[in-house]
């Protein structure tokens, strides 16, 4: 589910345009990657002194192991290691928490870690509550190893620019953006071809289509999970308010929850769940999902909210005749206004504790070379790099180019806060959803559930 990766996964931003569409990072220039003192430059409370350097020429890197494979990091730390000297132990494993978790408790950290943020991964989630991350901005002007161009002038823009990647708001990075995935609403192409049905560009077209495709026998929307809502929400909230009310709704601003422009998300989510397939519910969990994403395979459901993993996903399952997957942006608000389409994407990071840090920065830096991008290309691993969907081809071409065609690219999450016992965005905003689509809940109760916690939210935001 979301390709079981990480980030089942995902801020305070600027919109920008992604590959392809000429926004970069402005980052100074560099002709050599700037002496480190080897110590974290994160906040220090709560996290623990690196060790001083460890002579040799060996670091850590631990990834998690994904549908993308593992063979794909092997190939970059010996591409790595070929350019620079520096050796690798790496790490991959799809239970990466585990296996490094323990090590970690003994103070034997690794130097690069592949975990994203997320629902899904705890590990990643304490270091940054703990202030336990390494301060990696200089790392956007570092030369990349091989190349003679700045790791910031490469990445696409805005991916260091948010929450996922600035989580303490202090202007600094401290998570290096990785493999990233447009999502948006996923359907057969083939069957709009079929009817002469037209992709809804506004909420009141969508909903008259599905009025039309109701009294066919074909349900207008479902969902893998409540966790696919998060995307979507994100999504929405930029086609309702733009990056303003979007940029207090995730900081919990007081207020925002009454304005209008969170009304008119919530109404467009409750109606919604009126024109949901009724089995998804039941099916909305980590064993059954894909019995939601076959629903539109089968053409009893026009749309789900998914991200470009669901083509490898659903790779073997079976068909409508004449399928062909197509994908949206959310639709506008308003005629003429914009389309939104939100942007996973994973994250690399150094621990507080790492030895070597010098050299982790000079791997992640590496990670936006030209031979890391081939490589993880070549397992449909995406790097955000300018320019890349130039270089795609098929189903992906299409997917990368969802910001050529039009929509606008929404980025960013929920702003952290301190620990709160049985609060978390999922259980508050998007889980309440399998309740309103089986009508065990009111739209009403739904909105004051999150008024409630965004209250508490908000007085425990990290600093």
């Amino acid at each position: 589910m979301k390709k079981v990766i990480s980030i089942l996964l995902a801020t305070a931003l600027t919109a920008s345009m992604l590959a392809g569409c000429g926004g970069k990072t402005e980052a100074p220039a560099a002709e050599a990657p700037a002496e480190d003192s080897g110590q974290s430059e994160a906040p220090a409370e709560g996290g623990e002194e690196a060790a001083e350097p460890a002579a040799g020429g060996t670091i850590k890197v631990a990834a998690i192991e994904t549908a993308y494979g593992s063979e794909m990091w092997q190939e970059v730390c010996d591409a790595f290691t070929a350019e620079t000297g520096i050796a690798v132990e790496l790490i991959t494993d799809k239970n990466l928490e585990d296996v490094i978790g323990s090590s970690m408790k003994a103070g034997d950290f690794p130097d690069v870690i592949h975990l994203a943020t997320g629902r899904e991964d705890a590990l990643t989630e304490t270091f940054i509550k703990d202030k336990n991350i390494v301060d990696i901005t200089d790392v956007l002007s570092m030369t990349v190893p091989g190349e003679d161009k700045v790791v910031g002038d490469k990445i696409a823009g805005g991916f260091t620019e948010t929450a996922l990647t600035n989580p303490y708001g202090d202007g600094k990075t401290y998570l290096a953006p990785m493999f990233y995935s447009p999502c948006g609403l996923f359907y057969n192409a083939g069957l709009f071809e079929e009817k002469g049905w037209t992709v809804p560009a506004t909420w009141d077209e969508m909903w008259a289509l599905g009025d039309k495709a109701k009294a066919e026998g074909i349900s207008l929307f479902t969902y893998p999970t409540t966790g696919y809502f998060d995307a979507f929400f994100y999504a929405l909230m930029y086609s309702v308010g733009g990056a303003d009310f979007f940029n207090k709704a995730t900081s919990y601003e007081e207020g925002i929850w009454d304005t209008e422009e969170a009304k008119t998300c919530f109404d467009i989510v409750a109606k919604l769940a009126t024109y949901t397939e009724p089995t998804t519910p039941a099916q909305a969990n980590d064993q059954d999902f894909t019995k939601n994403q076959q629903l539109v395979l089968d053409n009893k459901a026009l749309f789900m909210p998914n991200g470009t993993w669901i083509v490898g996903e659903m790779a073997e399952a079976p068909r409508a005749e004449g399928f062909q997957w197509g994908m949206t942006a959310l639709p506008a608000v308003t005629a003429g206004g914009d389309g939104y389409s939100y942007t996973w994407f994973e994250q690399a990071w150094i621990p507080g504790g790492a030895v070597n840090q010098d050299a982790a920065k000079q791997f992640i830096a590496f990670l936006y070379s030209d031979k890391a991008c081939e490589i993880f290309a070549a397992k449909n691993a995406i790097q955000p790099v300018l320019g890349i969907a130039d270089k795609l081809e098929g189903d992906n071409k299409m997917f990368y180019a969802i910001y050529d065609n039009g929509a606008k690219a929404a980025m960013g999450n929920f702003a952290a806060f301190s620990p709160i016992e049985g609060l978390d965005n999922r259980t508050v905003w998007f889980d309440p959803v399998n309740s309103l689509v089986s009508g065990t809940m009111t739209q009403d109760e739904w909105v004051e559930g999150i008024k409630s916690a965004s209250d508490q939210m908000r007085a425990n935001l990290m600093q």
